[in-house]
């Protein structure tokens, strides 16, 4: 049995690995033209982000129904591999329940033949059973010490990865991804603090549980769809999610401050020379940190804790999302996070985004309208 579980564990689990989670084409357009406006633009693949897809900067694509890179299976997470994926995170603690039960009845039955009850003490002897039968395989002080190191490590994966399953099951049954989850908790702040009286529903929740499961989940193991085009409720538009994406995007540019850099940065993760509190508040994150020069123009869209509370209880609880929590959730007061302006910036150029130490800049003040803050700017700083 232990080792139909380990088949099963490998086989999802390197199925997840090596068959990817799809990637949109390179350049690809939708069939109708017009439906462009409703699209985001990707300049690193030429292309157009399909419904549901995002740009991985791990992978370099954009990656089709992404719910999240996985260091794990060292891929992303999406509309191939979904299955694989939440299968594996499925079969991974059963198989670590089966060996704990292994370990401790062995620890159990091991120590029993060796203990020796006196009047006022009780005495253990690892070097040989006080009992018959005999075990066939010799059970010393090194392996007690080995089955309770490899009890630890089967009850910690079977407590880590089963509420990682909890939580995915939580978002297939819902047809969402984690992405999505947080698109929509983005879109109910919107709403509620521009008090534009609009209400965003989800498009791509059927209003069943085992329609929604199916569509991850299917007999031939191949998911439902091309990956492009998804089929929406009634009453919703096909790009619904991406409008609103649109519209989140344009208040960040909205919400966001222009800075002038005033010290130079190297751009190292622990700059020693900004500051103990700078040193010791680096962020915890994979996220890149920008380097910075006098005088360079950046544009921050990050600099204190933006997320709702209940996502933030929500996220906290997943050992592989916490990257996740440091990166959206817990911004220090020391660190920022934007884009610098580059001079090809004006005329359509790539801005390089990351952290930057908050000590190293100053706001930027300029005589066009543009540049005042408004109202948004106060909120997200």
């Amino acid at each position: 049995m232990l080792l139909n579980w380990t088949v099963m564990i490998l086989y999802n689990y390197f199925s997840a690995m090596f068959v990817g989670p799809g990637y949109v084409p390179l350049g690809w357009t939708p069939e109708k033209s017009q439906d462009c406006m409703y699209l985001q633009y990707c300049k690193v693949c030429q292309s157009y982000k399909a419904p549901r897809s995002h740009h991985c900067r791990k992978c370099n694509r954009c990656v089709m129904k992404m719910d999240h890179h996985c260091p794990w299976i060292n891929n992303c997470c999406g509309y191939q591999n979904h299955a694989s994926f939440t299968l594996f995170l499925l079969l991974a603690p059963l198989g670590c329940i089966h060996a704990s039960f292994i370990f401790i009845m062995t620890m159990y039955t091991q120590l029993y033949n060796r203990i020796s009850f006196g009047w006022s003490s009780v005495k253990i002897d690892m070097s040989a059973a006080k009992r018959d039968p005999r075990p066939i395989i010799p059970f010393g002080l090194s392996a007690f010490a080995a089955s309770l190191f490899a009890l630890g490590l089967a009850l910690g994966t079977t407590i880590a990865v089963g509420m990682l399953f909890i939580i995915q099951m939580k978002v297939i049954l819902t047809n969402k991804t984690s992405i999505e989850s947080w698109i929509e908790e983005k879109a109910k702040d919107r709403i509620q603090y521009y008090q534009t009286g609009e209400t965003f529903i989800f498009p791509y929740d059927m209003g069943s549980k085992w329609k929604n499961f199916r569509q991850v989940f299917t007999w031939s193991g191949i998911p439902e769809g091309d990956g492009l085009d998804w089929p929406v409720r009634d009453g919703c538009h096909q790009y619904s999610l991406t409008i609103e994406q649109l519209k989140q995007k344009a208040d960040k540019r909205v919400r966001s401050v222009r800075y002038r850099a005033i010290e130079d940065y190297s751009g190292v993760c622990c700059p020693v020379t900004k500051g103990v509190k700078t040193f010791f508040t680096t962020p915890c994150t994979e996220e890149p940190r920008i380097a910075l020069s006098k005088g360079d123009l950046i544009l921050a869209t990050r600099g204190l804790k933006l997320v709702a509370p209940h996502l933030y209880v929500w996220l906290k609880f997943s050992v592989e999302f916490w990257h996740l929590i440091t990166s959206y959730a817990s911004f220090p007061r020391h660190w920022m996070y934007g884009e610098k302006i580059l001079i090809s910036a004006a005329d359509g150029g790539i801005r390089e985004r990351g952290w930057f130490p908050r000590k190293c800049v100053e706001k930027y003040q300029h005589d066009s309208e543009t540049d005042q803050p408004v109202d948004g700017e106060k909120k997200s700083k």
